[in-house]
């Protein structure tokens, strides 16, 4: 897995450090095995003692919690970077490497499988992360403002994740053994088209239903500025 945390998603530098090593051999291992996987799959995924790991992260859980953190962070630098400096070239260069993201999204898929506090959590960064690169993107000027864009971002997450979890429940490949970049790549070919012409063209013709719900809430003007989202 290429490191993507520096924001270059195409690089092929790597963080060789021990403890970089062992974080990427975990995100690998939990994305493929899920979280009931022992450190000493990960310590010999990672060609270390079992040992070494619980020196480095102190036990499971923090091993997973910085997994956590650098997944998160590689989503940030990935989404910021293609929203706010979005171009033609750029897009289809993500789309033909799609495959890169696959032991991230793997990851992901497994840790809200698995359940528990640590998923919860999990979810409430994803939501904080998302609502950063989307202000970034509006601080940019290539997003449109939100009303309320707490409630976007976890709407947007909702939907992401529930997606991709559902895309894996059809195909039933939710609970043995995935191939995940096939399914990342079959899942971007299957979306794209529509996704980007909702988000681009939007759906409805006339703003009715809108109005209706921002009346209803006390919410004055429909239409938000950028300078009120900033």
């Amino acid at each position: 897995m290429r490191s993507i945390v520096d924001g270059s998603t195409r690089s092929p530098q790597r963080d060789l450090t021990t403890r970089a090593r062992i974080r990427d051999a975990a995100i690998a291992v939990f994305g493929e095995q899920g979280f009931r996987t022992g450190v000493r799959a990960v310590a010999a995924a990672a060609g270390v003692s079992p040992g070494l790991v619980i020196h480095h992260f102190g036990s499971k859980d923090g091993l997973r919690e910085s997994c956590d953190a650098y997944v998160l962070e590689a989503i940030r630098a990935a989404k910021t970077e293609s929203l706010t400096r979005p171009s033609a070239a750029g897009l289809l260069q993500q789309l033909a490497d799609v495959e890169e993201y696959a032991p991230l999204v793997a990851y992901l898929v497994r840790s809200y499988q698995s359940g528990g506090e640590l998923a919860r959590q999990l979810f409430d960064h994803i939501v904080a992360t998302t609502e950063q690169y989307l202000a970034d993107g509006v601080a940019a000027g290539t997003l449109r403002p939100s009303r309320d864009p707490a409630a976007r971002a976890r709407y947007l997450a909702m939907q992401s994740l529930g997606s991709t979890l559902l895309f894996l429940q059809i195909r039933g490949e939710q609970d043995g053994p995935v191939d995940w970049g096939r399914a990342i790549r079959d899942l971007t070919d299957e979306i794209m088209l529509p996704a980007l012409e909702l988000y681009t063209e939007g759906l409805f013709t006339a703003s009715t239903f809108l109005d209706a719900v921002v009346d209803q809430r006390g919410g004055g003007d429909p239409r938000p500025t950028l300078q009120e989202n900033r």
